[in-house]
């Protein structure tokens, strides 16, 4: 069964496990100005693209393939009146055409699953980006190796080679933006809450069960082994 985000995220301001003090200190990392060429990839309901836009004066591009969050995007960005700085595209990232050299920064902030893993999201988004630009990369890893038995790695890998798998595709790591517990605590939350109270009143047993499963394997097992962090890579 798949997993309803609209429904789970219905209420999250930003779709990962950080802040709008996190993504601000992103911002400064990428050196964003007012002249600074933006993507985001899978931006979901526009909130980091927002708080950038509104900080740094930058021109954002944001892709998502879900309508109903691109939909809600495009009213933030109007009631933030920031629509003269950021555009939503409804569409399918891993199929638009980059013209090559133009941005000053890229942004798949838990999304690399678009191509695959941190290192295939960094090779499709590097040949867009200027000499000297940025990605950002949001991307999960293993706090402890090996995992405990019955753990699914999930293709991720401890920090170091996830950092290393960064670094592969020609960028030098200049900048990490971790998640607390805090920052977990509050992602996963508003999911449950979001859940419980849809549930209430359209009773579904799959769904029922397979919130409950998650939310299980984050407090048995997530929670202490699973970190995130957005991985920001100077282009040479």
């Amino acid at each position: 069964m798949a997993w309803p985000y609209e429904i789970a995220e219905r209420d999250h301001e930003i779709q990962n496990p950080t802040s709008a003090e996190k993504i601000l200190l992103l911002g400064s990392y990428l050196r964003l100005t007012a002249e600074s060429r933006v993507l985001d990839v899978a931006c979901g309901r526009g909130g980091p693209a927002a708080i950038l836009a509104a900080a740094y004066g930058c021109r954002i591009t944001g892709v998502e393939i879900r309508p109903e969050f691109a939909d809600v995007a495009r009213e933030r960005v109007v009631a933030a009146g920031l629509n003269r700085l950021v555009e939503i595209r409804t569409g399918d990232a891993a199929t638009i055409e980059l013209e090559p050299g133009t941005l000053d920064a890229a942004l798949c902030l838990g999304a690399a699953f678009v191509w695959g893993s941190i290192a295939d999201a960094a090779a499709a988004l590097s040949p867009a980006v200027r000499p000297g630009g940025f990605v950002a990369i949001g991307e999960p890893f293993w706090r402890r190796w090996p995992l405990p038995d019955g753990v699914d790695p999930e293709g991720y890998v401890p920090l170091p080679e996830t950092a290393a798998r960064l670094e592969a595709e020609g960028f030098a790591l200049t900048g990490l933006v971790a998640a607390s517990e805090d920052d977990w605590d509050r992602y996963e939350g508003l999911h449950w809450r979001a859940m419980e109270e849809w549930l209430a009143e359209h009773p579904d047993e799959e769904l029922r069960a397979l919130h409950e499963q998650r939310r299980a394997e984050y407090l048995r097992s997530q929670r202490s082994l699973l970190g995130w962090a957005i991985f920001v890579g100077r282009k040479a």
